[in-house]
């Protein structure tokens, strides 16, 4: 019988070695299996600032070297724009931003009134790179 992981367990491994910084691991994970991008919304989720700093990492990398692939996670990270968590919404304009399709200007477009300074600061910023 195989002994195999579940997307759970995978979902926190991959937030630990972004933690520890092993993000060229994580990026590997990503080219090999461009379904982990369903995964982004999950991930960037994480209670642990290291793990949503290494998922920006990772996202600046991955634009880098799988642009063709890398929108797969928009449908994950647009349902974080809702969350209750500034930080979270913050955290979801920054990778939107990242991604930075025509997709992805229109959610972060959508947070420009929010009630946190600082995903409106965060609005801003993304939206700098839609000129």
């Amino acid at each position: 019988m195989k002994n195999e992981v579940s997307d759970k367990e995978l979902k926190k491994v991959i937030g630990d070695f972004l933690e520890m910084g092993h993000v060229e691991n994580i990026v590997a994970m990503f080219r090999r299996y461009p379904d982990y991008y369903n995964w982004a919304g999950d991930i960037l989720n994480d209670e642990r600032l290291a793990v949503r700093l290494g998922v920006s990492i990772l996202f600046e990398e991955l634009k880098a070297i799988q642009p063709d692939k890398i929108h797969l996670a928009i449908p994950s990270l647009k349902p974080l724009l809702s969350s209750d968590s500034p930080m979270i919404r913050g955290e979801a304009v920054g990778l939107l931003g990242i991604i930075g399709t025509k997709e992805c200007f229109e959610s972060i477009r959508t947070l420009a009134s929010d009630p946190s300074p600082q995903v409106r600061e965060m609005v801003e910023l993304a939206l700098e790179d839609d000129q």
